[in-house]
This record gives structure tokens, C-alpha cells and sequence, in this order.
């Protein structure tokens, strides 16, 4: 199957009108460039498969003449960051890029565990009936599995593929990616200030040490040379869904077994033992949706969009069975963190566009067929598209500038 994502009258009806927002020079940030694109920066939510909605909208974006400085994300929102962010030079459109990428994966090869466990996953994604039999049929497998690896997939096949990818572009390790990004083109300041420099984020969560990792700024707290390190690493210990994907291992830290290291302290507030190695799991455990990451108490001179794939606290939890009482544990440590900071800062509401993927799609549906992987596509950009007609720079400015009065 040709599983082309622009083809059809949807994607280009939503294709002219982003680009007419573009001709219209509506304002969307005061940081431009010599061919008129304006800049922001990015932080994209988590949640498995449903990250091919960031695609269509990033695309929609791109298609309204907006580029991306700043970058992060947790596990789906990792992948899409790191492909943003090494793809393609800061200024140049990617989407596209990433969408070819897409377009010749069969993502289920990314569940690599053993193929009955696999099929087992499957039916249960899918509803179908004889899932006890076939969790007694795969009984001792499973067990075993989550005994000696504590988790299902090994998620090789998911780090080989983006580090391959990632090395068509130049990029073998962490030193490449940040010279890569370091290439920026010409920006102007509508108010001729200074322009704050362009990050990048990829959550996840160490278990071993119980802390919110942000890699790479906090890198050199597990390799010697972070540097040398393969950027897919970084992504390959974001998406680690606990059971689903073995754990992210990273052996022989530095400085094990010495106390109160200062990068410690400083990164992590731990003020502990240095372990030998580090367990990482999804970092959607702790902060699934990390809008705070950029956060300064200023007036910024471009904005922090966010999007997110989840129904975000629109309805409560039937905690009542042991399975569903888990689940909704689950919820409340993926969400709270990035709630508390949206509460204590309201504007970011503004900022933020709700694509709620997971009302109609499974997020671990690995499986899924194309036309529903076009669907996710079009419901990215069909919200972004709704995001940039309503958003309003010069207003969301004078409500950050109340708040930081």
C-alpha cells in the first residue's frame, strides 16, 4: 500500500487555509526570519501511536509559515521532537520528512517480543475474544519475560530505527545533533531584543534514583561523555511504557558510590549514593506533557506552544476494580505534575492545542492500519489548523505581562 498521508480533500483543503493564514500575516510570534516564517517553541504530550497526530500538526503549522526553536517532548512527543530536531536545520520544514519516514515503517515491528506474546497483545488491543486462553497458553512465557527483564518488548527495533534515520542525516551521536542545531538562520526581533537561544528536551523518568530526568542537560549524570552518546538512546528511555518495553539500562555511571556529587544535587536533588546503574522507564510516569520546561518568569519573545494527544481531565476515574483502581493510579502520577504548573500559570491555557487522539484511538495499537493512521494525521492538523485561527499573540502578551507584574 502507497500510504501517502497528503493525499485527498481534506489535507488539502486544511493545506490552503493554513497557508492563507500565512499570506495574511497574522502574528504568531515576535521572532521571524528573512523569509517571513515566525518562530516558537514546542512541547509535545506523550502517548504512543497516537503521536502520528503531532505530525499533521507540526505539518499544518509549517504550512502557515511557522518554524520551531525550542523543542521537547515525553515518549511520542520525544520521537517527533528528536525527528524535528534532527531531520532537518532550525528554520527548515521537516514534517514531510518525518512523514516519509512514517509512511515506510510497519510500526508492530516496534513490539519485538516474542510473537505469541505479540499476537496476545494484539487481540487484546483489538477486543477480540480468547484472551484468557491465550493467556494461558502464554502463561510461563510472560512470566518468565517480566521476571527476567521486567518487560514484554525489547525495544531494539524502535532504537535501531530512529538511530538509523538519524544517522542518514549526519547524526551518530548527541555531539553531531547539537552542531546541527546550532546552524540557525538570520532572526530579526520585532522589538529589536535579544533572542534567547534554542533548547531541547526529552523526558523520561529514572526509577533507580526516582527522578525526573531531562536528557540531554542532565547527561553527563550517566555517561562519561554524553556527547558520544546516540540521541535515539535518549528517546529509547522516554517511551519505555513500564511492562510494555523492557526498562532503558544505562551501566557503569560515573562517579558510583560516592556521595553528595554536586551534578547530583544540582540536576536531580539527590543527595545519595551514586547507583551503578540506572533503570529508566516512560517519562509519562512523572511528567507526561512537560509545558514547564521552558518557563521563564519574563515576557517571552515567542511563545511555548503546546499539544497534546489526551482527554485531559474531563471526566473522573471508575476506580472501583483492582485493574481500573491501577489505571487511574496511573493517571493521576502521569498527570498531576504538568496540571499543578498550568494551574499555577494560567496563560499557558492559551497556549496549549487539546487534540484528544485517545477518545477514538488506542495508544498502543501498534497494528493499526493506515487508513486509521490518516485519520490520526487529519485530526492533528484539523485541530492545529483551529488552534492558529484562534490564537492571538498580542493578547496572550497582555495577559503574561499581568501575571508577571
Amino acid at each position: 500500500m502507497n500510504k501517502n498521508f497528503l493525499e485527498g480533500p481534506e489535507i488539502t483543503k486544511l493545506v490552503k487555509e493554513a497557508r492563507q493564514l500565512r499570506e495574511s500575516k497574522k502574528q504568531f510570534s515576535d521572532i521571524y526570519d528573512e523569509e517571513g516564517n515566525q518562530y516558537i517553541d514546542l512541547v509535545q504530550e506523550g502517548g504512543g501511536v497516537l503521536g502520528i497526530a503531532l505530525v499533521g500538526y507540526t505539518y499544518i503549522l509549517e504550512q502557515a509559515g511557522i518554524r520551531f526553536c525550542s523543542l521537547a517532548g515525553t515518549s511520542a512527543g520525544a520521537i517527533n521532537t528528536m525527528f524535528m530536531a534532527g531531520m532537518s536545520n532550525i528554520g527548515n520544514p521537516v514534517a514531510v520528512k518525518i512523514l516519509d519516514i512514517l509512511s515506510n515503517k510497519n510500526l508492530f515491528d516496534f513490539v519485538d517480543g516474542p510473537r505469541g506474546i505479540k499476537r496476545l497483545i494484539q487481540r487484546k488491543i483489538d477486543g477480540k475474544s480468547g484472551l484468557i486462553w491465550g493467556l494461558l497458553w502464554n502463561s510461563i512465557a510472560i512470566y518468565f519475560q517480566l521476571k527476567r527483564n521486567l518487560g514484554l518488548n525489547p525495544g531494539k527495533d524502535f532504537e535501531n530505527w530512529m538511530g538509523y534515520h538519524l544517522a542518514k542525516e549526519g547524526i551518530c551521536n548527541y555531539r553531531d545533533l547539537k552542531t546541527k542545531r546550532s546552524q540557525l538562520p538570520k532572526l530579526y526581533h520585532r522589538l529589536h531584543q535579544e533572542i534567547a537561544p534554542a533548547k531541547l528536551a526529552v523526558i523520561t523518568s529514572d526509577v533507580t534514583t526516582h527522578t525526573k530526568v531531562d536528557f540531554p542537560k542532565m547527561g553527563e549524570l550517566y555517561w562519561k561523555d554524553p556527547e558520544e552518546i546516540c540521541p535515539s538512546k535518549f528517546v529509547r528511555a522516554s517511551m519505555s511504557v513500564p511492562y510494555f518495553f523492557y526498562p532503558y539500562v544505562v551501566k557503569d555511571i560515573p562517579h558510583q558510590g560516592k556521595e553528595n556529587q554536586d551534578n547530583w544535587i544540582k540536576y536531580a536533588g539527590y543527595s545519595g549514593e551514586v547507583p551503578p546503574e540506572a533503570k529508566f522507564v516512560d517519562g509519562g510516569m512523572l511528567s507526561n506533557f512537560p509545558i514547564n520546561i521552558f518557563h521563564e518568569n519574563k515576557l517571552p519573545s515567542r511563545p511555548t506552544f503546546g499539544v497534546r494527544l489526551s482527554v485531559y481531565r474531563k471526566t473522573y476515574s471508575k476506580a472501583d476494580g483492582f485493574f481500573s483502581f491501577g489505571g487511574a493510579m496511573i493517571s493521576t502520577m502521569r498527570q498531576i505534575y504538568d496540571y499543578d504548573f498550568i494551574l499555577r500559570n494560567p496563560d499557558y491555557r492559551n497556549l496549549i492545542c487539546h487534540i484528544d487522539a485517545d477518545e477514538e484511538f488506542n495508544w498502543l495499537n501498534f497494528d493499526m492500519q493506515f487508513d486509521r493512521q490518516k485519520q490520526l494525521f487529519l485530526l492533528g492538523a484539523e485541530k492545529a489548523l483551529e488552534f492558529l485561527k484562534k490564537f492571538n499573540w498580542e493578547d496572550y502578551k497582555k495577559i503574561r505581562a499581568k501575571l508577571i507584574e
